[in-house]
């Protein structure tokens, strides 16, 4: 990971997007006409106080997306992971999979007591991809936004300090290279390792 610096991934991150228009749908932003756009976008985000990083292939390479810590509570514990842009390519891959679960590792190894993750309720994708890396469902806050002239009913997501050690444990199994083959596919899912801790959770939430 880098942190997000528009001059020098604006490009690289259109290219990797610009073919699949889907990848923006429940996005507040884009899509993008071209890489001066997304750029202009870019140089507005960094400024508004959210940390952004850029996601780059460990052995070198061009960004494929981005993800930002939004909504920094230090004082209380709190930050959200969002505004997640991946590459049609790299959605599910073992990069963005470690990039993410990095993000999360630096957010409770710097003393945060919750992490957040939200989406628009329809968005399925981003929902499975909450619980597979851990977070536990909490709810739906209707009516919450108006994105891009629609209703957005929004999705809450968190993991907590206290659940932290098992997932961090599941995240470090699931990366280990005793995981994948040769041909680099998975032997045992994240989504498996993580399902167990994710239920207890839940299932504390509804007694609360």
């Amino acid at each position: 990971m880098e942190r997000l610096d528009p001059a020098r991934h604006a490009d690289a991150i259109f290219a990797a997007t610009r073919h699949d228009p889907a990848v923006w749908d429940y996005m507040s932003n884009g899509p993008f006409g071209d890489a001066a756009a997304l750029r202009g976008w870019m140089e507005q985000a960094v400024a508004t106080g959210a940390v952004f990083y850029a996601f780059l292939p460990a052995g070198g390479g061009d960004a494929f997306g981005y993800a930002a810590f939004m909504r920094i509570d230090a004082a209380n514990g709190v930050v959200e992971i969002g505004n997640v842009v991946l590459s049609p390519a790299a959605q599910r891959s073992r990069a963005a999979s470690e990039a993410l679960m990095a993000m999360i590792d630096w957010a409770f190894t710097a003393g945060y007591r919750r992490v957040e993750w939200k989406c628009n309720a329809r968005n399925a994708a981003s929902r499975r991809a909450a619980r597979r890396y851990g977070f536990a469902f909490e709810g739906i806050f209707r009516s919450h936004m108006i994105i891009k002239s629609r209703n957005r009913d929004t999705a809450w997501f968190a993991m907590i300090a206290d659940e932290w050690p098992e997932i961090r444990a599941a995240h470090q199994a699931w990366l280990a290279p005793s995981n994948f083959t040769e041909a680099g596919l998975q032997t045992f899912s994240l989504s498996a390792m993580t399902a167990p801790i994710v239920r207890r959770a839940e299932a504390v939430i509804l007694h609360l």
